[in-house]
C-alpha cells in the first residue's frame, strides 16, 4: 500500500475551532480581568490579532496597545479564573465531536489533543464539554512545547508521544498556522471551516476540508 492511501492511524486534535469555540468566553474573561486590576476598558476585537498565539500574547499584545505594564502570572491567573467560571454551563462541544471521539476509538485509533492553550485551559475547555483529557492518549498543551505553531513541533511531538510516525497521523485543524504546522511535520490535515474558508486551508496544504466533525469527507473515513 503507498503512503498516499495508507491507514491513518492516529488522529490529532487542536482545541479551539476543533474540539469547541471558546474564543468569546477567554475574550469576555480578558476583559473583566483588565477592568478589575487595571480600571481600563479594552474589547474584545483588541484580542483577535492575537487569537491562536497562546495566552502570553493574547493578553500581553492587548496589554501593549493599551499601555499597561502587565504582571503575567498573576494577570494569566485572575483571567483563568474568571474565565473557568464564564464557561460553566455556556462551552458546548462543536457538532459531531463527540460522536466522531467515540468511533474513532472504537476503531482502535489513537488519539491526542495539541493546543497552543495553556495547560489550565486545555483541562478545564475538556471537561466542560465532557470529554476529559483522560479521553486521550495523549494531550498537549502549548506549555509543553517552545515553538508555537506554525512550527511543527507540538505535532511531532504528538505523534512521538502516540509512537507513531507522523505520516500515519490525521491532524485536525480549523487555522492556517495549525495547517501549516501539520504539514511541516508531515502528518495529513483535515481543515474545518469553522474559523477559515476551504480555499484559505487548502492553500496551506490541508488534504481534506470538512465544516465539522459531524462532516467528514467520506474519502477521508475509508482510511481511518
Amino acid at each position: 500500500m503507498s503512503e498516499a492511501n495508507s491507514k491513518i492511524l492516529g488522529i490529532i486534535f487542536d482545541m479551539d475551532g476543533v474540539l469547541c469555540d471558546s474564543e468569546e468566553f477567554i475574550a469576555e474573561a480578558a476583559c473583566k480581568m483588565f477592568a478589575e486590576t487595571y480600571n481600563c476598558t479594552v474589547r474584545p476585537e483588541d484580542f483577535e490579532p492575537f487569537v491562536g498565539t497562546g495566552e502570553n500574547r493574547y493578553i500581553g499584545g492587548v496589554a501593549e496597545k493599551y499601555g499597561i505594564d502587565w504582571n503575567l502570572e498573576c494577570d494569566k491567573a485572575r483571567t483563568y479564573e474568571i474565565y473557568l467560571d464564564i464557561i460553566k454551563g455556556r462551552l458546548d462541544p462543536l457538532n459531531g465531536v463527540r460522536e466522531f471521539v467515540s468511533a474513532t476509538r472504537k476503531k482502535g485509533l489513537k488519539l491526542a489533543v495539541a493546543s497552543s492553550a495553556d495547560r489550565v485551559k486545555v483541562n478545564g475547555n475538556l471537561a466542560e464539554i465532557d470529554i476529559p483529557a483522560e479521553t486521550f492518549d495523549v494531550c498537549l498543551s502549548g506549555s509543553d512545547v517552545e515553538n508555537k505553531k506554525p512550527h511543527p513541533e507540538i505535532f511531532i511531538t504528538a505523534a512521538q508521544q502516540l509512537n507513531l510516525p507522523a505520516q500515519r497521523c490525521l491532524v485536525v485543524e480549523d487555522a492556517p498556522n495549525g495547517v501549516r504546522s501539520a504539514k511541516a511535520a508531515g502528518a495529513m490535515c483535515l481543515g474545518l471551516t469553522t474559523s477559515f474558508t476551504a480555499d484559505e486551508l487548502r492553500r496551506e496544504g490541508a488534504d481534506w476540508t470538512a465544516s465539522d466533525l459531524a462532516d467528514v469527507p467520506e474519502e477521508l473515513m475509508k482510511r481511518l
